[in-house]
């Protein structure tokens, strides 16, 4: 259903909140116990199966590239040598266990089978029906996988199509405006918004000499000042990356329709908000420093 134009980020609105919600399993002791049962205990290889196992047995090169931020040696010193501890059918199966286990433990067995969750679910997989398969890969694979019945899995999993979708897009984005992986984190960082670098070198497989050059590399086009803060330029190109990754996404909420959206941005605003609450991340993940 199509209805009035949308306000130019009423997308990105509702999407943050969905983001926040998926991305509670990826700090869920529950995947790391249901991973740990297949055999795959390394947090980084647990995150790349659980993310990358809808696109089947893939190589470092595809994780790489999809994922984008991660540094390919990291990368490839665990894929694809985690297909033989554990399929992607199998890790499918492991996550959709843990994303049950996590969303009953934060949000309540009440709130699971409260008519609003059923809404939020409904809205959501209606917004998924706009989007295209074409030029985002992990958007596409996990487009190929079954709508779950229960209402909390149908969230979850119309939150990872918008999520991945999005950020298909967002990579076409960054890299139009030539920021590679790394340097796309240190933009980001330097926002206030993104993740400590702290963080970035801990998950990401980059080092700090790597993290010192891409600053350099970002100061000499004059998108970073000597602090590490960004530029007039630099704002800007960041700005300029975020417009139009809402313009690339803008079909599912314009499919919605504004009154649609609203709704989805309030219930959403309300599940992840409980679930942080509930601990679902830790307290050193945001922040500049």
């Amino acid at each position: 259903m199509t209805t009035a134009a949308l306000e130019p980020r009423a997308g990105r609105r509702c999407h943050n909140p969905l983001n926040t919600l998926h991305s509670t399993l990826f700090f869920s002791p529950d995947l790391a116990t249901e991973m740990g049962a297949l055999g795959i205990t390394d947090p980084r290889a647990v995150n790349f199966a659980t993310r990358a196992a809808a696109m089947g047995r893939v190589g470092a090169g595809t994780v790489t590239a999809a994922f984008y931020n991660y540094r390919y040696e990291l990368v490839a010193r665990h894929v694809p040598a985690v297909w033989d501890i554990a399929g992607p059918d199998a890790v499918l199966a492991a996550r959709a266990r843990a994303v049950d286990a996590t969303l009953r433990r934060l949000l309540g067995v009440d709130a699971l089978a409260s008519p609003e969750l059923a809404e939020a679910a409904a809205l959501a997989l209606r917004a998924t029906e706009a989007c295209g398969r074409p030029g985002r890969p992990l958007y596409a694979a996990h487009a190929d996988l079954p709508v779950p019945e229960e209402a909390h899995l149908a969230l979850f999993h119309a939150a990872t199509l918008l999520r991945e979708h999005r950020g298909d897009g967002h990579l076409a984005a960054l890299t139009a405006a030539g920021l590679d992986g790394l340097e796309a984190v240190v933009t980001h960082t330097a926002t206030g918004r993104g993740m400590t670098p702290k963080w970035v070198l801990n998950t990401r497989g980059w080092r700090q000499d790597d993290w010192d050059a891409a600053s350099g590399r970002l100061r000499g086009r004059g998108l970073l000042d000597g602090e590490g803060e960004l530029t007039e330029a630099g704002a800007a190109l960041r700005a300029g990356v975020e417009a139009e990754t809402d313009r690339l996404d803008r079909a599912p909420y314009e499919h919605l329709g504004a009154d649609g959206v609203a709704r989805l941005t309030e219930l959403g605003t309300v599940f992840a908000r409980a679930a942080a609450a509930a601990g679902a991340f830790p307290g050193d993940l945001l922040g500049k420093r």
